[in-house]
This record gives structure tokens, C-alpha cells and sequence, in this order.
């Protein structure tokens, strides 16, 4: 039976929307506060996507709950699909699929609505409530809401940063906990974090050009084009040499490395002009107009009391690697690092300059993880850390695994960031068994 009102939320809609392949699919809206400090002020509608399998019918009450914390920040949760991590765990759970707050069908947080708010110093300030303590209040509301007791919680990346914040304010709600690439250093900074994954991203282009050695010449010719005429993508924007090296984003995983290299080879035509193609393909990937929260709180995520501001740090730590500039002798790509300049070049971001500039700032961040509840935790938890991820340095999760009691954590060189897209049944199954969670292979 769901709860149609608790201290802090409303159920504002819930309709069953199809049966598809055996599995029935339900929308939850929900009314939630911006602040929960503020709980009778200003509200958003947060969205969750309930998807069980009817087959057979008369187990579905019984059945434990799953929610999904998807990667981000700024991402919804994924759309339903076959296959994968997913169709494993409908075999036992009712799974809940959250938007979080400012994404998909929840209230969106995008350049227009930002603006809408007022100054820069307004859209800073909501910003400030779209992070993973905010994320897991919302998630706490929604499980009292539909009633349930305690849940089971999945994590990729940023939602495996959220678990570990879930595992600290509320574990008493928790029955057991997976984490897929998202073991985060629960006491470093933004700049301890890209520190590290300049290096992994060095180590991963020099892997990617022992298969794609050429691609070297071309990611050159790419920038001596960019740097000396002005290349403009189908939206009209200047694509700068620092977006151009945004590129790196494709390694990050084991399933779209090999993109990075097919559109490489189709750069230019053969009359020697960049092609229509990549240009477009370009214009996809550097652009935040889908989703600017990505890159208004990257660095956000990391803000904690005693860090410090986290202060543009991925530009600050690039600044003291000579190989990663501009006109280094052979162009290095990036990966997960936000640039003031994106700030300028992008269209979708320029608005919000200002506003990212306060966050980058601000030095008095509510602490998103308990230390002392965590090196106390009895929920049974199991996290997949992969050492050539390019984007969760290594040795942070597994100093974070340390200092958390009842976490398993399997290490494994066999998959990239981007593991449980790529092997989502194998993965699922191993964690839960680790954390003894009801699974089925």
C-alpha cells in the first residue's frame, strides 16, 4: 500500500503505464522540497520509474525492493531496455529507476530554468541542492512515500558516490548495498581526485595508440586545423582545442573506446577539410545543452567541509602538466575535467558562468559523507573497482573500502568505467552474491 503524503512529500501521480515482455512498468511523481531544511517552501516533482515482473503474479508484494542511482551528475536514470544488469535483477526485485532531482521526467534543471530563477547568485544557491545529500533525502521521502521498509540500493559512478552518502545518513533503511566504479575518496578533494586521472588518462591514450597509432597524427592535425581557422560545428559554435580534447570522454570504457578511433579516421575528407560527420559527432559530445547540470556541479560532488573551494581544480592541475596543454608536441586528450573556458565556448554554459563561478568558490559545503557512521556500517555491500578507470582513481576506492566495515569489493582489470553497460549480468550477480543479497544468475 503506497503512502500518499509523509512529513515532506506528496505521491502526485502514480500510473501503471504498460505491460511489455512480462514486466509492468508504473510512473511515480512525486512532490519533494527543494530544501529540506525548508520543508514548506519551494518543491519540485521527482520521478521514478517502478518496473516489476508479473511472472508469476502472486510473488510481486513479496518481492524486495531495488533502487538505481544512476552515474552523473545531471544524468536520469536509463530508459528500460532488454538485457543487462536489469533483466537480472527482475528476476527477484521490484526495481525503481530514480531521475534524481533536475533530471529526465523530474523538474529540470536546465539553462532556461536556471535563468528563470533570477541572478547568479539564485541558480548558485538552488545548485547547491542538487547534490548527493539532497539526492538520498529525495530517496528516503520516496521509499517512506511507497512504503517501503528497507531496500536494496544499486550504484554506477556518481551513484555509487550517493550510496556511500545513503550509507551514511540512513542506513538503517538499507538492506544491502552495490557499487559498480563509484567508490569514492570519502576525504579527498576535487584536485586529489584529477591529480590521478591525468595520469590514468595518459596510461589509457598510450594503450588506445598501441592499437590506433596513427590516430596520434590525426588528433595533431585536429588542432593545428582548430587552432588556425575557425571551426565551426553545425551549431554554429567555435570548437576550441580544449573541447576538441574533451574527446577523451570515449575512453572511459570498454564500449566506446573504439568509437574514439572510427570517428578519427573519418575527420577529415579527402580534400583535406573536417568532415560534416565529425563535426556533428563533435558537437554531440562537447555540448552541455542536454544537460548542463554535468557540468555546472562536476567538481561540485567533491565539495566538503575542510577541502576547501573546490576552485576550477581540474584546470588548476592541468596547468602544472606541461603534456596536457595546448600546444603540448603531441595532443593529450581529457576525460571527467570541467574547464572555466567550457564556460565561454559553449552556448548551453555561458549563461551560468557566473553561477558556476560561486560554486567553484565556495568554501562552507555541508559534508556529504559520516566518517564515523561509515567505519561503523553493518549494511552488507559489495563494489566493483576497476584499476584502469579512468575516472574513480584506484587507490582512493580501495583506501575508502578500508574504512568501511561489511564492504566486499571485487578488483578487477577486466572492465573500464563503464563495466556493468558492458557485462551487466555477470557483474550484477557477482556483487550480490558478495553482499549475500537475493539475486538469481
Amino acid at each position: 500500500m503506497y503512502h500518499h503524503r509523509t512529513n515532506t512529500g506528496t505521491v502526485l501521480n502514480s500510473v501503471e503505464e504498460t505491460v511489455r515482455d512480462n514486466v509492468r512498468s508504473t510512473k511515480h511523481f512525486f512532490s519533494l522540497p527543494v530544501d529540506y531544511a525548508d520543508p514548506d517552501g519551494a518543491r519540485i516533482t521527482v520521478f521514478a520509474r517502478e518496473l516489476v515482473s508479473v511472472e508469476p503474479s502472486t510473488e510481486i508484494a513479496q518481492r524486495p525492493w531495488l533502487l538505481y542511482l544512476q552515474g552523473g551528475p545531471g544524468f536520469e536514470s536509463p530508459r528500460p531496455a532488454a538485457g543487462g544488469w536489469l533483466a537480472t535483477a527482475l528476476k527477484t526485485y521490484r526495481v525503481l529507476l530514480l531521475d534524481q532531482r533536475g533530471t529526465g521526467l523530474s523538474t529540470p534543471a536546465t539553462t532556461t530554468s536556471l535563468l528563470s530563477l533570477g541572478g547568479a547568485a539564485d541558480q548558485a544557491r538552488y545548485l547547491t541542492h542538487f547534490r548527493a545529500d539532497n539526492i538520498v533525502r529525495d530517496a528516503e521521502a520516496i521509499r517512506q512515500l511507497l512504503g517501503i521498509e528497507r531496500w536494496y540500493t544499486l550504484g554506477q559512478s556518481f551513484g555509487g558516490f550517493c550510496t556511500l552518502t545513503y550509507l551514511s545518513l540512513a542506513p538503517e533503511s538499507l538492506a544491502g548495498s552495490l557499487i559498480t566504479g563509484g567508490l569514492s575518496g570519502i576525504e579527498s578533494s576535487a584536485a586529489d581526485v584529477y591529480e590521478r586521472t591525468y595520469d590514468l588518462i595518459r596510461k589509457r591514450w598510450a594503450e588506445y595508440l598501441s592499437w590506433y597509432p596513427q590516430d596520434q597524427q590525426i588528433l595533431n592535425d585536429l588542432r593545428e586545423r582548430v587552432q588556425h581557422d575557425d571551426v565551426l560545428l553545425p551549431t554554429g559554435e567555435t570548437l576550441t582545442v580544449e573541447r576538441l580534447q574533451m574527446l577523451g570522454m570515449f575512453l572511459g570504457g570498454n564500449t566506446r573506446v573504439d568509437q574514439l578511433h572510427y570517428l578519427l579516421e573519418r575527420a577529415f575528407l579527402p580534400e583535406g577539410e573536417i568532415s560534416e560527420y565529425f563535426r556533428a559527432v563533435v558537437a554531440e559530445t562537447v555540448s552541455f545543452y542536454r544537460n548542463p547540470l554535468y557540468a555546472v556541479l562536476h567538481e561540485s560532488i567533491y565539495g566538503q567541509p575542510g577541502t576547501g573551494p573546490t576552485g576550477w581544480a581540474a584546470d588548476r592541475v592541468r596547468a602544472q602538466l606541461p603534456d596536457f596543454a595546448a600546444d603540448a608536441t603531441d595532443l593529450l586528450p581529457t576525460g571527467e575535467h570541467i574547464m572555466p573556458s567550457f564556460f565561454e565556448a559553449d552556448p548551453a554554459l555561458r549563461p551560468l558562468r557566473q553561477a558556476a563561478q560561486i560554486l567553484a568558490e565556495k568554501d562552507d559545503w555541508d559534508p556529504l559523507y559520516d566518517p564515523d557512521q561509515l567505519a561503523k556500517n553493518t549494511v552488507p555491500a559489495a563494489a566493483a573497482a576497476y584499476p584502469d578507470d579512468i575516472y574513480v582513481p584506484i587507490d582512493l576506492s580501495l583506501r575508502t573500502a578500508q574504512a568501511i566495515p561489511n564492504l566486499q569489493v571485487w578488483v578487477t582489470d577486466e572492465y573500464h568505467h563503464d563495466g556493468l553497460r558492458a557485462d551487466g549480468q555477470r557483474i550484477f550477480t557477482t556483487l550480490a552474491a558478495m553482499a549475500k543479497m537475493p539475486h538469481e544468475a
